[in-house]
């Protein structure tokens, strides 16, 4: 994969370009999650146990892939939906795939602050965050930074939650990863100077979108 850094509006560019050549918003969304929980056994092998912090949007849809992909191999999956259930279509259907696994669905995180987990996945905001964080959003990223430094894992997708895609401005409160996974290209925010060592590790993975479908900026 070229190193490739795109805006938050030319990645939106190129996953129309990726569901207009036949590849559904919906099998990106599969394969990304697949890809971020292939990137999470990499560090982890074994199962432990997993909080997926998911946002309302596509990220959290993601999440929910990798929630509904690990409790199937025998982590102990807990789901916090941070700002309530999802409203995106895409990320619905992969919420509605979770129903009769074991999963824990939580709507309140303040009971999960002391609860030990091997790693958590930052779901909670993707590539249309800008600006500060919200009270709800404030409270999940505190969560994830509490777990982080209680030992746990920190895998973001796309990005940290409380970080701006483009310009790499650094909301106060946003998550410290120890591994960002994006997808397709790289972000500006992976190499700017304020943002880059919240990440963690980058890894940039696919999710079936050819190069030959890419529109030209």
């Amino acid at each position: 994969m070229k190193h490739r850094i795109v805006t938050a509006a030319q990645m939106k560019a190129i996953e129309q370009a990726g569901n207009s050549h036949g590849l559904p918003y919906l099998q990106m969304m599969e394969n990304a999650g697949l890809a971020a929980y292939a990137e999470l056994k990499n560090v982890l092998p074994q199962p432990g146990s997993l909080l997926v912090v998911c946002g309302k949007g596509n990220n959290g849809g993601d999440g929910f892939v990798i929630a509904r992909a690990a409790a199937k191999e025998g982590w102990k999956v807990t789901v916090l939906l941070a700002e309530g259930e999802p409203k995106t279509p895409d990320a619905i259907t992969n919420f509605e795939r979770l129903h009769g696994l074991p999963v824990e669905i939580c709507s309140d995180g303040s009971g999960l602050s002391h609860e030990p987990f091997t790693a958590v996945v930052d779901a909670l905001y993707g590539t249309g965050f800008h600006g500060s964080l919200r009270p709800s959003g404030l409270a999940a990223c505190a969560l994830m930074n509490r777990q982080h430094e209680n030992g746990a894992f920190v895998l973001a997708i796309d990005l940290p939650s409380g970080i701006s895609t483009d310009t790499g401005e650094v909301a106060e409160g946003a998550v410290r990863a120890d591994l960002t996974v994006t997808f397709d290209s790289y972000k500006p925010l992976h190499t700017a100077v304020s943002s880059a060592p919240l990440c963690g590790k980058i890894v940039c993975d696919d999710i079936g979108i050819r190069d030959e479908w890419h529109p030209v900026f």
